[in-house]
């Protein structure tokens, strides 16, 4: 059973085993949307787990694509857009729930029981919405497109909270009508004539089973053509009076008040009372229920709305979920000019543990990363840098591993007086772009991370946007034998200066300002270190 997993943190390959062990086909497919592989077998036959493995261990990034129609037995409508999304809500009633996921253009994804006779439809569907069935497939949570977005489940209504439901009959014979009807107009007229009763199998309106979707979705297009509200009753009464089984005159109200409630809904306009309360307010952090206080948000249907239209902030990149439930943080988009005619300050001229200045300018706003793998010298690099700069510059060292004893232990090391240093080392172990001092110099030994390694990038660059006239060194755990730390590839982007740090050798793997013209990228230092604290360099900086 995957009923409790939550699908939108999963990995891919994690997500793709869990839909598989539901019952569905799932296939490999590109950021373009096109499958890795020849899919057509797997619209008959489901891959094996073993398969699915072997899928995304060939492609880990690979987003995760659910075949629909009968081997997965779901079918998929896919809105566009708030238009596209209109047209399907008018088929459903209120309390229709059905599982429903969030793609990254800002569209849904509504999940059906699979109804016979559905298949995809096309370019010429008169519908503003799109339909999976039979011979398709969809982008399934968690996976991101080329730009990074996700799709994501709403919250209760993911693959594991809501089963899908059947289709609505309305929604249904509108879809099996459109079919039928293209099917028409691309055939012959003798292929016609040899068919004269294919409409007949639509299942018709009003059938028992069907009577209250239907009698709300009369109501549900007459309200939006403009009908007057008694008119629409007596339309319903006769409806109802039809079936020759009495007149419920409270069952006919309640569909009429769903109706106009829908309505008033839409005329309101929740969504961009919601995107005005954001845009107005820019208060960073906030929760939901400061909007709901501020906009008077109190019934159900309303708050649906509002939910709805955060999450669509959400995937905008207008917001971003925070820690609570409920709350949220404004993106700020707004940048600071660079003013390159009158920079306040040219360079800033520290100096480091083995030389390093001679290749290597420093500038304020700079980031440089210490990549170590265990007992390589990280430390005492950063505690020798701050020796050698702390008569010169404020320094703030953040340390995530050494208590009080520990690091009193370290400076005795050094051989100077305790009172000698003049630095302010503190505890800390996450969330360093919250105290970094923006114009001081910050060491950060080290920057921890046990999983998801991919956020080592934003880490970095949450750092460097908190910095201002300031610079900041962090230290990062890495394998031996490896360039790089932890992050890999990610942790490159930002710095200006990674060294990587292996027992007895010293390497520039990023150095983008220049002391002179030696391009310092490559070159490589011998060293012995000496009482866990003395750089004894062996051979000077050398190309290999």
């Amino acid at each position: 059973m995957v009923n409790k997993l939550n699908l939108n943190s999963l990995s891919p390959m994690e997500a793709a085993l869990a839909y598989e062990k539901r019952g569905f086909s799932v296939i490999p497919v590109k950021f373009d949307k096109k499958p890795f592989i020849k899919w057509e077998l797997y619209q008959k036959e489901r891959p094996t787990p073993e398969q699915i493995k072997s899928w995304w261990t060939r492609w880990p990034e690979a987003m995760t694509g659910i075949v629909t129609g009968n081997i997965s037995g779901i079918d998929v409508v896919d809105t566009d857009n708030q238009e596209a999304d209109e047209e399907l809500q008018s088929y459903l009633s209120d309390s229709f729930v059905c599982p429903t996921q969030r793609t990254p253009r800002g569209g849904k994804h509504y999940l059906f029981v699979h109804a016979e006779g559905i298949r995809n439809s096309n370019d010429r569907s008169p519908f503003k919405f799109h339909v999976r069935g039979e011979g398709g497939y969809f982008i399934a949570t968690p996976s991101q497109n080329g730009t990074g977005k996700r799709y994501q489940w709403l919250d209760g209504l993911s693959i594991e909270e809501a089963a899908p439901p059947p289709m609505p009959k309305t929604l249904y014979n509108s879809l099996i009508n459109a079919l039928r009807e293209g099917e028409r107009n691309s055939k012959t007229p003798e292929e016609v004539q040899t068919n004269p009763d294919e409409s007949r199998r639509i299942q018709k309106m009003f059938e028992n089973g069907t009577r209250d979707n239907s009698l709300f979705y009369t109501a549900n297009c007459l309200v939006r053509g403009g009908m007057p509200r008694e008119e629409i009753s007596q339309v319903l009464e006769a409806v109802m009076n039809s079936w020759g089984e009495g007149y419920d005159q409270k069952w006919r109200e309640d569909k009429i008040q769903s109706a106009f409630k829908r309505a008033e809904r839409k005329e309101r306009n929740i969504a961009q009372e919601v995107r005005d309360w954001v845009n107005e307010s820019r208060k960073g952090q906030f929760e939901s229920r400061g909007i709901r206080l501020d906009i008077d948000v109190s019934r159900k249907e309303d708050l649906n709305s509002m939910n709805d239209a955060l999450r669509r902030l959400v995937a905008d990149g207008v917001i971003e979920r925070g820690d609570k439930r409920g709350c949220y943080r404004i993106i700020d988009n707004e940048c600071e000019e660079i003013d390159f005619l009158n920079p306040s300050c040219q360079t800033i001229d520290v100096k480091y543990p083995l030389g390093i200045e001679r290749y290597i300018v420093t500038l304020p706003k700079n980031v440089m990363v210490i990549a170590g793998s265990k007992d390589a010298g990280k430390t005492a690099f950063l505690l020798r840098f701050v020796q050698m700069n702390m008569n010169r510059f404020p320094i703030h060292y953040f340390s995530s591993e050494m208590g009080r004893i520990e690091f009193r232990k370290r400076l005795e090391k050094f051989g100077l007086p305790l009172e000698a240093w003049k630095f302010n080392p503190k505890e800390r172990s996450s969330n360093f772009a919250d105290v970094i001092e923006p114009d001081g110099i910050n060491i950060i030994d080290y920057l921890e991370v046990s999983e998801d390694f991919y956020r080592v990038g934003g880490m970095l660059r949450e750092i460097y946007e908190r910095l201002n006239q300031g610079i900041a060194l962090v230290a990062l755990q890495k394998n031996r034998g490896r360039d790089t730390g932890v992050g890999g590839d990610r942790s490159l982007e930002k710095p200006r200066l990674y060294l990587s740090l292996e027992s007895g050798k010293a390497k520039i793997i990023v150095g983008k300002n220049w002391a002179s013209e030696v391009n310092p990228v490559g070159l490589q230092l011998d060293f012995k270190l000496a009482a866990g604290c003395k750089f004894i360099i062996e051979k000077d900086w050398y190309k290999a």
